[in-house]
């Protein structure tokens, strides 16, 4: 995303499992070759990610290491575990990436949760990236919106994207973030 995400920053991704969320995680996983930590808690471990489905929410933050760190998903935390694990989560690990100047990027899937327990989670990220679909008569327009950048300006539009085989790509030469 051409700037990049200001570093020491929570990024929450919302969207539907159809919208690239998980392209996205692992393109800002596998970014610039950094070093990092994907914590599989709800899908296939792929290699070079942490295995975290039986690890409890508290014992996670222990395994977020490296530049960057994938948190897959905050959904499955808090159908599991409950909102409160997932926000003690969400802010142990915002604490430990702040304080390494670091970066972590959380999943959170759409219309699965209580609107109270989505607000509760955005307050706490520093930005916040929703994915959308629209579908137009036989056409589907994937969007992205930045609704929070902490101590910044967000852009004022939505940005249209593509999925392709390589990940997410942005259809603008315009900075994003």
């Amino acid at each position: 995303m051409e700037g990049g995400f200001p570093v020491g920053s929570t990024v929450l991704v919302q969207g539907s499992p159809l919208t690239g969320l998980d392209l996205l995680a692992r393109q800002f996983w596998r970014a610039d070759g950094t070093t990092g930590t994907y914590l599989m808690i709800d899908g296939e471990v792929e290699p070079g990610m942490t295995d975290a489905r039986n690890h409890p929410p508290e014992a996670m933050p222990g395994l977020a290491k490296g530049d960057r760190v994938v948190i897959d998903s905050l959904s499955t935390i808090v159908t599991r575990n409950g909102i409160d694990s997932a926000i003690s989560l969400l802010s142990l690990v915002r604490k430990d990436i702040a304080e390494r100047k670091a970066n972590a990027l959380c999943i959170l899937y759409s219309d699965l949760h209580a609107a109270f327990d989505e607000i509760r989670i955005q307050r706490i990220a520093d930005v916040v990236i929703e994915l959308k679909e629209v579908i137009i008569m036989n056409e589907i327009e994937r969007q992205l919106a930045v609704h929070k950048v902490r101590n910044s300006e967000v852009p004022r539009r939505l940005i249209p994207y593509n999925i392709t085989e390589k990940g997410i790509e942005l259809s603008t030469t315009s900075r994003v973030v």
